[in-house]
């Protein structure tokens, strides 16, 4: 996938803001996979969603510093104690700054 383009500016990768959006597949739904994630990233102090796809797979959407975003992906490479992670999509975007907090949303029906 690819990542965001690099600033030229002055701010430090600590600092600056990426989106990532992700999708888990493998044992991932019936585990709390999406609330244990959304725990995950409120204590980063990320902004965000999850949610169940109906294929099987969770997806998110994760809005911080660039660091606190890359220690989200590394716990959803494993997740909750009941999860079976098979693979995780990354895909780097621009952060749009539309949502605050961290959500947990409905179940999507792709």
């Amino acid at each position: 996938m690819e990542e965001p383009a690099r600033s030229s500016d002055r701010t430090t990768g600590a600092e600056r803001r990426v989106r990532a959006h992700l999708r888990v597949a493998g044992r991932v739904q019936g585990v709390a996979f999406r609330a244990s994630a959304a725990a995950e990233a409120r204590r980063s102090r990320l902004n965000g969603w999850v949610r169940n796809v109906r294929d099987g797979t969770v997806e998110a959407v994760a809005e911080g510093p660039r660091p606190a975003v890359e220690a989200f992906i590394a716990w959803c490479r494993h997740g909750p104690s009941g999860a079976r992670v098979e693979a995780v999509e990354v895909a780097w975007g621009t952060p749009t700054g539309e949502h605050r907090g961290f959500e947990v949303r409905p179940d999507a029906g792709t």
